[in-house]
């Protein structure tokens, strides 16, 4: 009877679950193979419509994911400058009191903030400390610098509690993980708990392996299809058929996701200017991953980028993709996923067609990664890369679905 309790008790959890909802880890770099920290944020938001900008309006230069609509970027919701410091959050719903329940919304603000001034994450924390309060916050923050550094601040609006990620104590296996709850927070309330776990079996098989990547990040645990409540795993269901709707709720890709980020810090004595930020914008099951770095022309790829439409072409792209996923307009027709066009056992879903380009995107980006750690690149190398994956992903789009 108790377990059918707490079975029902996550059931709720999941359906009612807020959009503003994400699923990160941050990962000391003492734990990846090539020693170097990683950041990772699963966006889930209302605002599905993303971009990323290039901002040369702080101390120092930053990139950051932001919402297409917001014109002058106002809000950065994860983002890398050119000190080295990266950043991140996740709204938590654990933190603050009843009181302030009706305060002011902040994170975006503050993480452009700290992206203009910060250099490392004891620049956050002090940034933090002389914050007036109330912050206007309740989330969870990610932060990693180029001195190794790595830590989560569970941030409430009125002080915040810091977790060192290279303490083997705090973090025994050298990542946390967190979604929209904070561990220092009140018990049994706020989100995402379903999602912890089924990154934290990815995550913990991952580390025992030395295989904490990007590549693994963004392939095998922002797109992951198995749930860990009800034990589905999507990719067995074998369907052949052109419709076969399954339940697509509480999976660490949710109908709400707009984004998935991973930004790849630099070890102690590499230049933070070959920092990545490897992007997959837009809806993760339908779009590609893309490399970004600092370059002194100030260009991102054409496809991430807002275009005269005020979107970004790759973000519009996944989302007229995710439409053919998610074809029941009605009613709850967003917990639907017609299964078959994304995954299916012939290898044409949307996913598998996709798989192959961002493959080659991987290989070419680390092996030009791999020498351009030997000799720094010019600008005019990033900017002809960029103009390269943007030729071919667009290609692909057209080829394969006609975008």
């Amino acid at each position: 009877m108790k377990t059918r309790i707490i079975l029902i008790c996550l059931f709720f959890l999941a359906v009612f679950e807020p959009l503003t909802a994400c699923t990160t880890a941050i990962i000391s770099g003492r734990f990846t193979p090539d020693g170097r920290p990683l950041l990772w944020k699963n966006r889930d938001t209302d605002d599905l419509d993303n971009k990323l900008m290039y901002f040369t309006d702080g101390r120092y230069d930053y990139i950051g994911l932001v919402n297409s609509k917001d014109t002058t970027g106002e809000e950065v919701w994860t983002g890398m400058n050119t000190a080295g410091f990266a950043i991140m959050n996740s709204a938590s719903y654990n933190l603050n009191s009843a009181e302030d329940a009706d305060a002011a919304v902040n994170e975006g603000r503050v993480m452009r903030q700290a992206l203009q001034q910060c250099a490392s994450v004891d620049d956050f924390e002090n940034f933090l400390k002389k914050l007036p309060k109330p912050y206007g916050l309740e989330a969870n923050f990610g932060v990693i610098d180029a001195f190794g550094n790595a830590a989560c601040f569970e941030t409430s609006n009125h002080g915040y509690f810091k977790i060192d990620v290279n303490d083997p104590v705090a973090a025994p296996m050298g990542y946390l993980i967190r979604t929209n709850y904070s561990f220092t927070g009140k018990p049994d309330e706020g989100q995402g708990y379903i999602r912890y776990l089924t990154a934290e079996k990815l995550f913990y098989q991952a580390s025992a392996m030395n295989s904490l990547t990007p590549e693994f990040i963004l392939q095998d645990a922002a797109r992951c299809l198995f749930h860990s409540l009800t034990e589905t795993d999507l990719k067995l269901l074998q369907t052949t058929g052109k419709e076969k709707f399954v339940w697509f709720a509480d999976f660490i890709p949710r109908f709400s996701t707009a984004a998935s980020v991973v930004i790849q810090g630099v070890k102690k004595d590499e230049s933070p200017m070959l920092m990545t930020m490897w992007t997959v914008l837009g809806f993760p099951l339908c779009s590609v991953v893309y490399p970004v770095w600092f370059n002194g022309e100030h260009q991102l790829p054409f496809q991430l980028k807002a275009s005269e439409s005020g979107r970004a072409p790759l973000c519009d792209k996944a989302l007229k993709l995710k439409d053919r996923c998610f074809p029941v307009k009605r009613g709850h027709g967003d917990d639907y996923l017609n299964l078959p066009v994304l995954y299916n056992s012939s290898g044409s879903g949307i996913m598998q067609k996709l798989a192959t380009h961002e493959n080659m995107v991987f290989t070419d980006a680390n092996n030009r990664l791999k020498s351009w750690r030997k000799t720094p690149p010019a600008a005019s190398d990033i900017v002809e890369f960029y103009q390269i994956l943007d030729n071919r992903i667009g290609e692909a789009y057209l080829q394969a679905f006609g975008l």
